[in-house]
């Protein structure tokens, strides 16, 4: 009887695999059981050949022979893995092998991993394929019983592969061009420089903007606070000074009337589900994680703890077969913080809609939500736990009911002037009793409405202004990006599109890159010392503005790569011709390359150093990168690196922020911006007087403890004997 051989995309994930297969004796690279064999990637395995494997010539970086335009695409085996490729390939060869089960990830990356690794290994036996949302050895069982055929997934391996081949032909040749005709290290691409560019304009908009004094208008009447309003626009703020104040001595200890009184119960539905770009916003916000860290934490829970569903999904809905498990996965979280949540919806019964079920919303993978699995919160570090915490309160909010309040809205007319006030009276807490009564953390940039109780008021009432004065305000400029709202731009690039139609088209695509992208290109970003960090505020650096002033225009713009997205969305569907696709690419990319040489401009390094370097005699540029200062060269050929100073996790002593570390050897210093200096050497000595002291402290308490233990000893031996 022949033996079905199953590939999966990470070893983790083949043992766990394995296990519910019964393949419990060890091969070379795989697991074997009496009707599976289980097998693994490295992640990719094979990957789109270099140019130099088209062309001897390409091995040297020259700009008259751009664009490179291989007519076929060629794979190649990734030489570091190639020894797993190897066993991979064996295996699909062995003749007890009749059939294939793609168990990568179930998304279109997934899905080109295992198809490359097929291609290049010329398997041309029938392949099924396991399409599963979550990693327990329940979801693994149920997906075996119900394999689908490989065909049907078909189109997704063609929008993978058009996408890689897409990205190849205009990364390359991009990069290639700039790099050649500059001189200088610079990469482009299809999604990183639309994106970078948006962080480019926020920065130049701030350094632009001119700060205007505005005033505002706030009185106390009758123990209530009430705000001014203009009666045409209904704006608050007043941009000239003297308007604002002969309204305030108009009115001062004037009376007035209260003209409208407005009471309306109003409800808040709960927040939708996480899908990965939502639950990596609120990550960035609460904890400062970066959208990288957030992904990685994600596949530690969905893999190795099997505590979640699919990280790498863009819905925020269920489908109609989740239902009958939301009352099992209700009693696995049943613990600790969650128990009386989960047990009271429980007991109440669990009321579902369109609003979260809704399988018209959900392409490959549903909303992020916990497995059946038990969970033992003891298990997972800080940072799992601060992410769990996270999707288990969505989890439950979104079948909780709605949050209910009474808002009443008062005007008061003062002299032909109007002033409002706003007050809020709970009614039912509803799905914020999950947040301990608040709500969802909101943007960091909307400004919230102060609401106040306020007495019992009537229409007609009069009432008399105890105070009024005008307060000065500022216009702030507009935000920097931090990663949380550059997500959310990445994802609703429309508002940086003039065009009315393709803004609304974009609005309705999935914008920059994609959910399981989008962490990968800011990650690029940095380590191409594009963007940098300052404090939770990404900046970008000279040559990230550089390189944007540098670029052909439609390069720039977010309209296009967001329109490529959408195209990539219905070759999966089988609605659009990747081949198509890919002619579009190529005549793309030479015309990216005759736009770079047209260009007449140059590029400056103003981060150069006088430190040579020590391997081609060219002087090194300083670098911020994510974790400290580094050298680099700036000759793309010589690649040498250098670090200057790490950032620690040693605390200032004065100001508490976190101290870089520079210098080598016994010249090693921590330094902090507020100025404080200190040798390490210094640090270790202070930080064991410190330990000595504790030791000491400690020491003594416990001497304490045994005199006081064997005094008490001495006294009960005495009455015993007496």
């Amino acid at each position: 009887m022949g033996k079905i051989l199953v590939l999966a995309e990470k070893p983790s994930v083949a043992r766990d695999i394995a296990r519910v297969l019964k393949c419990n004796q060890k091969g070379d690279g795989c697991l074997i059981g009496s009707k599976y064999i289980v097998t693994w990637a490295l992640g990719h395995l094979v990957t789109l050949a270099d140019p130099e494997v088209y062309d001897k010539k390409y091995k040297t970086w020259k700009l008259e022979d751009l664009p490179m335009l291989p007519k076929k695409m060629e794979l190649v085996v990734i030489r570091q893995t190639a020894k797993q490729f190897n066993i991979v390939k064996n295996l699909m060869r062995q003749d007890n092998v009749d059939e294939l089960v793609i168990a990568t990830d179930a998304g279109r990356e997934g899905e080109l991993v295992a198809r490359w690794i097929i291609e290049k290994a010329g398997f041309r036996k029938p392949i099924k394929r396991l399409w599963i949302s979550s990693q327990t050895d329940k979801a693994v069982k149920e997906g075996f019983e119900n394999l689908r055929p490989g065909s049907q997934y078909n189109n997704l391996y063609l929008s993978a592969q058009s996408r890689a081949e897409a990205d190849w032909l205009v990364g390359l040749n991009v990069t290639r061009a700039l790099t050649c005709k500059y001189n200088a290290q610079l990469s482009a691409g299809r999604v990183q420089t639309p994106t970078l560019a948006m962080i480019v304009q926020r920065e130049e908009e701030i350094r632009r903007f001119v700060p205007k004094d505005y005033w505002t208008i706030n009185a106390n009447v009758n123990g209530f606070t009430v705000q001014w309003q203009d009666r045409n626009s209904g704006n608050n703020r007043i941009f000239d000074r003297n308007r604002a104040e002969e309204i305030v001595s108009k009115l001062k200890g004037q009376t007035g009337q209260i003209v409208d009184v407005q009471k309306e119960l109003k409800k808040e539905l709960p927040p939708l589900l996480y899908d990965l770009t939502e639950l990596q916003r609120d990550a960035n916000r609460k904890f400062g994680y970066s959208a990288k860290k957030t992904l990685s934490i994600m596949q530690k829970l969905y893999e190795a703890h099997k505590l979640v569903t699919y990280p790498r999904t863009d819905s925020r809905y269920i489908t109609d077969d989740i239902v009958p498990t939301l009352p099992e996965r209700l009693k696995s979280i049943a613990v600790g913080p969650y128990s009386e949540h989960a047990r009271r919806i429980l007991r109440s019964g669990i009321k579902t809609s369109k609003r979260f079920v809704d399988n018209s919303k959900v392409t490959d993978h549903h909303a992020i939500i916990p497995t059946e699995q038990y969970v033992d919160l003891g298990s997972l570090d800080s940072d799992e736990r601060n992410i769990y915490d996270l999707i288990i309160k969505r989890f439950l909010a979104v079948l909780c009911e709605p949050f209910e309040y009474e808002q009443t809205t008062v005007k008061v007319d003062v002299k032909g002037e109007l002033f409002y006030a706003k007050g809020k009276i709970v009614r039912s807490t509803g799905w914020k009793t999950v947040y301990g009564g608040f709500g969802k953390m909101s943007d960091e940039d909307e400004e919230e409405e102060q609401e106040q109780a306020l007495p019992e008021v009537k229409k007609g009432q009069t009432v008399r202004l105890v105070s009024i004065k005008a307060v000065n305000g500022k216009t702030k400029p507009p935000a920097r990006y931090t990663e949380a709202t550059l997500l959310s731009a990445m994802e609703h690039p429309g508002k940086f599109v003039e065009d009315k139609n393709l803004r609304e088209a974009l609005e309705t695509s999935s914008g920059l890159g994609t959910p399981a992208t989008r962490a990968e290109i800011i990650e690029k970003l940095f380590d191409s010392f594009y963007i940098e960090r300052q404090g939770k505020e990404i900046v970008p650096t000279s040559k990230g503005i550089q390189l944007i002033n540098l670029v052909p225009p439609d390069l720039k713009s977010p309209e296009l790569t967001a329109k490529w997205e959408q195209q990539l969305q219905l070759i999966s569907k089988g609605k659009s011709s990747a081949s198509r696709f890919i002619e579009e690419m190529r005549g793309y990319a030479s015309k990216l390359v005759s736009s770079v040489i047209a260009i007449n401009q140059s590029f400056r390094h103003d981060n150069l150093t006088r430190e040579k370097c020590p391997e081609c005699g060219k002087y090194l540029l300083e670098v911020n990168s994510k974790d400290g200062k580094l050298l680099v060269c700036q000759d793309r050929k010589c690649g040498y690196r250098k670090r200057i100073s790490q950032i620690s996790n040693v605390k200032c002593p004065e100001c508490h922020k976190k101290m870089e570390i520079r210098g080598e050897g016994e010249n090693k210093t921590f330094y902090c911006i507020c100025g404080y200096r200190e040798r390490l050497s210094d640090y270790e000595k202070r930080k064991s007087e410190q330990v000595n002291k504790k030791d000491i402290i400690q020491f003594m308490k416990q001497q304490e403890d045994v005199a006081i233990n064997s005094a008490l000893a001495d006294a009960l031996a005495k009455w015993k004997n007496s």
